[in-house]
């Protein structure tokens, strides 16, 4: 089995460069989109990252009130603890008002492809019970077709998790187990392993395909999110804007 890694970093980079300015104002754009006295959906990944300072700042100098957040890893705890970000469960909050998480393939009809940064479990849980789920993205994660350039992670029980290759095979699939930099195998924070499936052509049926990894014993969840985002952020090189389904 060959290793993929997908993983993505723990902070944005603090260098300055022209994306990451425009994965800070996307961010900051949908920071935006808090009020007072919501209770949020806090996603992961790197455009996320910048949500999350914007988010801190607004709370920090008393701009926002009375808002609390659930978060979608251990990564995003961590730095909603750090940043000011008050925290409570999803028991204690549902519905939520308002999910900001970022997405690694967003087509048209604002289908996702998430999971790359291995928290596809927990997001897709607080995602269902939010009233709002916008998207933060940048422009290169804009696509006509999903899986025509991220692969779909699949969250598995680590038993027999490899006697799957050969059904995910006959979907279509080319399945890799994901694999950390030392070789080891990435574990979520859930204590599940990932099968990163790319498809090389992109994927014909998108609601057959997750109806199908939903009814295989040993498939706890895919990065296959339909249906389910209201919104994107997107930044591009001409700024952000604001997508809407086609």
């Amino acid at each position: 089995m060959n290793g993929e890694r997908t993983l993505e970093p723990a902070e944005p980079p603090l260098v300055p460069s022209a994306v990451e300015d425009l994965k800070s104002a996307a961010g900051c754009e949908a920071a935006t989109d808090v009020a007072s006295g919501m209770r949020l959906g806090l996603g992961t990944g790197s455009t996320v990252a910048y949500f999350l300072r914007h988010l801190g700042a607004r709370l920090a100098s008393g701009e926002l009130a009375d808002v609390v957040g659930v978060p979608t890893s251990i990564r995003t705890e961590k730095a909603a603890r750090r940043l000011g970000i008050p925290l409570g469960t999803l028991s204690e909050l549902a519905p939520l008002d308002l999910t900001v998480d970022g997405a690694d393939e967003v087509d048209p009809q604002l289908n996702l492809i998430k999971g790359l940064g291995g928290a596809l479990l927990r997001e897709k849980m607080v995602a269902q019970a939010s009233d709002r789920f916008v998207a933060v993205v940048d422009e290169a994660k804009l696509v006509d077709r999903l899986g025509v350039r991220a692969p779909v992670p699949v969250e598995v029980v680590p038993f027999e998790f490899d006697s799957h290759w050969k059904w995910l095979q006959a979907l279509g699939a080319d399945p890799r187990l994901r694999r950390e930099e030392s070789g080891d195998a990435f574990v979520t924070d859930n204590g599940l392993l990932i099968v990163d499936c790319r498809f090389v052509n992109g994927i014909d049926d998108p609601l057959g395909l997750e109806s199908r990894l939903m009814h295989r014993a040993g498939v706890v969840e895919s990065g296959l999110f339909l249906g389910l985002a209201d919104e994107a952020v997107v930044a591009g090189t001409d700024g952000v804007y604001r997508m809407g389904r086609a």
